[in-house]
């Protein structure tokens, strides 16, 4: 059973950092593409990056380019998104995403 739990959100003042965390078990974690994801209060859900099986990880949201940072840790089965220079459009749920599966969520609020 494929199953992936986020972890590391939080309230955090614009310009602060947060590092969320995706634990995951159920399967070769190391063979498959695994994707961060968005959503904000009213607005559509938006792919924040993904990281290929090889490493290479990529950010698709231009509006967290240079901000954000994805990883993953073969050893730990986990994959990261380190969060720079938040500011307070970055409030929303993020969820970790592979094999077609979701997360439950973890809420990042930015604000003062």
């Amino acid at each position: 059973q494929v199953q992936l739990v986020e972890s590391g959100g939080g309230l955090v003042q614009p310009g602060g950092s947060l590092t969320l965390s995706c634990a995951t078990s159920g399967f070769t974690f190391s063979r498959y593409i695994m994707t961060w994801s968005r959503q904000a209060p009213g607005k559509e859900r938006e792919l924040v990056a993904e990281i290929l099986s090889d490493g290479g990880g990529r950010v698709r949201l231009d509006s967290v380019k240079g901000r954000f940072t994805i990883s993953r840790d073969k050893a730990k089965n986990t994959v990261y998104l380190q969060m720079n220079s938040l500011k307070p459009e970055d409030t929303a749920i993020y969820y970790c995403t592979g094999l077609g599966v979701w997360g439950q969520g973890t809420q990042v609020t930015v604000s003062s």
